[in-house]
């Protein structure tokens, strides 16, 4: 485990937006856009059950987030981790990640079982 320094902490715990890459079965990268928070030294997300991420966590938890400064994008950090999941029947994280990014309650469109993905750093790199 890597501890997260100030920077990253500061760059992933604020509204910028957050890049996700998994590894698909036949071993290509996969990005998501993705909202996200910090949770001690870790970084917390929210998807939903089936989804492409949510699959190929299941099947390989090595994952990589990057973000940077909206305002300064010289400015970045970059954590390469680990991934668990975690059921969030009640939606608490998207709820609270939409009051954060947008300002209102998050609405499903459709059907959802939520889930929390939590990235434990094994490497952090920031400039």
């Amino acid at each position: 485990m890597a501890p997260l320094n100030d920077k990253a902490r500061e760059l992933f715990d604020t509204t910028n937006f957050v890049t996700l890459a998994t590894l698909n079965p036949d071993g290509a990268p996969q990005a998501s856009v993705i909202w996200a928070k910090v949770d001690g030294d870790d970084i917390v997300f929210s998807t939903v059950k089936g989804r492409r991420k949510h699959r190929n966590i299941e099947r390989d938890a090595r994952v990589n987030l990057t973000t940077f400064d909206l305002s300064n994008p010289y400015v970045y950090a970059e954590v390469r981790g680990t991934a668990t999941i975690t059921d969030d029947p009640g939606g608490a994280l998207i709820q609270e990640l939409s009051q954060r990014y947008m300002g209102e309650a998050w609405k499903e469109h459709g059907p959802a079982e939520r889930v929390i993905v939590r990235v434990t750093p094994d490497h952090v790199y920031t400039r």
